[in-house]
């Protein structure tokens, strides 16, 4: 059995209780050894999914060992489904915590909110100062103290199949009206498999769905005097849910209850027309391990998601942050592995993979193909999820999900986020 906590009441205040005392104190965090030298320790990094490439952990941990002799990095991968409840427990616990955790950049500002991370604001230069993407730093900063910076990021485009497009007759959509005639056509032209997907669009992927919402002029959330409401219920947002439903009812093969999980196995089963996914899976498609070079990979094209207007849609500005745990007994050593984290040579390999570097000066490495391309007109017009200190609560309890899941299943839409509103109004403040 899961049990689910969230960062309010007690677990809140122990951890800035915790913090607000190490600040007070002249004990830096770090353990010496009798010679007054710094004491070797292994230092756990949480990363979390594949996200990360194999060659930069290797780099981080080789790069980490030879520069702190007698000291080891260890990386402990973590999931994404749960991560929260995970993290508010072992935060919250200096026997349990982690050094450094990879956070996504949406559940970051429910964790500084609380004092679980260690302030950074005095080593942003060190780190990268004005070179780190400003939309980060600005979403982890409380107060004027920055507690995690950037890691990466990812805006969402379009991969398509170049020959059912051309087998269709299609054109690559110009407005957000075109896309969806685009996927219901696929869907209709492709009865075989009978899970075959125009627009691949599993029913929990709230991800790509809130793309509807504000394209419609809606949103997730909303800020009043300082205070937070869901806003899925406004007129705007229903006719983007409204949309979405179409998407999943005539054009997505999909499970009505499935979640986004790795969406090249069915692309390169040839159950997909077009999917809506970070750059970074054109390198799983690729890879002969996970992906098919030699199958459909070969009839890939991609494109920026159009919206109502034909600029870019506003898709969701995905990505991580870092952060050093506040209750680590090692917090110069854990400095040093998020400075090499954010130096050029380990976010080099991170562009390589496709990931948009947290350093913006590095953005060029991504090419000038039409990954590249789309990646920046993707990123043109991104968005983040509402700053709301109770942001990570909401994804943690699952409101998304089993919203956008019941739309799926041919639900009331009024209803639906009359009710997710009445939720997330719970959350929202932490």
């Amino acid at each position: 059995m899961r049990i689910r906590k969230s960062l309010t009441g007690v677990a809140v205040a122990a951890l800035a209780l915790t913090t607000l005392a190490a600040c007070g104190s002249d004990d830096d965090g770090s353990s010496t050894d009798d010679d007054g030298g710094a004491e070797s320790a292994d230092i756990r990094v949480w990363l979390n999914g594949t996200d990360t490439p194999q060659e930069a952990r290797d780099w981080l941990k080789k790069t980490f060992e030879e520069d702190n002799p007698g000291s080891t990095l260890t990386i402990e991968q973590q999931e994404w489904d749960g991560l929260v409840e995970k993290l508010t427990t072992a935060l919250s616990s200096e026997s349990e915590t982690p050094d450094v955790v990879e956070i996504g950049n949406t559940q970051a500002p429910t964790f500084t909110a609380a004092g679980a991370f260690s302030p950074l604001t005095d080593q942003l230069d060190d780190l990268g100062g004005d070179d780190l993407l400003p939309g980060f730093v600005e979403g982890a900063t409380v107060d004027g103290e920055t507690y995690a910076v950037p890691y990466y990021a990812g805006s969402k485009y379009i991969f398509y199949r170049k020959d059912l497009f051309e087998k269709s007759g299609l054109e690559v959509p110009t407005t957000l009206d075109e896309f969806v005639q685009a996927a219901t056509t696929l869907k209709k032209d492709n009865p075989k498999p009978g899970n075959f997907s125009g627009f691949w669009f599993p029913g929990q992927d709230w991800r790509n769905g809130a793309t509807f919402v504000w394209s419609a002029g809606g949103d997730l959330a909303v800020e009043d005097g300082g205070e937070w409401t869901g806003s899925l219920s406004s007129p705007e947002s229903v006719a983007g849910l409204e949309m979405a439903q179409q998407l999943f009812t005539e054009a997505s093969g999909a499970p009505k209850d499935g979640n986004e999980a790795d969406p090249w196995t069915p692309f390169c089963a040839g159950e997909v027309g077009m999917m809506s996914t970070p750059g970074w899976v054109k390198g799983l498609l690729d890879d002969p391990e996970t992906g098919c070079p030699d199958g459909h990979a070969k009839q890939v094209g991609v494109f920026a998601l159009p919206g109502p207007d034909g600029e870019p849609a506003p898709v969701l500005l995905g990505g991580s942050d870092i952060a050093i745990a506040a209750k680590s007994a090692h917090q110069d050593l854990a400095q040093e592995a998020v400075e090499l984290m954010l130096s050029e040579e380990y976010q080099t390999l991170m562009a390589d993979a496709g990931l948009t570097p947290a350093l913006t000066s590095l953005a060029p490495l991504l090419g000038d193909d039409e990954y590249a391309e789309a990646t920046v007109a993707a990123a043109s017009n991104a968005k983040l999820t509402p700053a709301a200190p109770g942001w990570a609560t909401v994804e943690g309890s699952r409101a998304l999900e089993d919203l956008f899941s019941a739309i799926a299943q041919g639900g009331d839409v009024e209803e639906l986020a009359a009710k997710a509103d009445e939720q997330m109004d719970s959350q929202l403040n932490g």
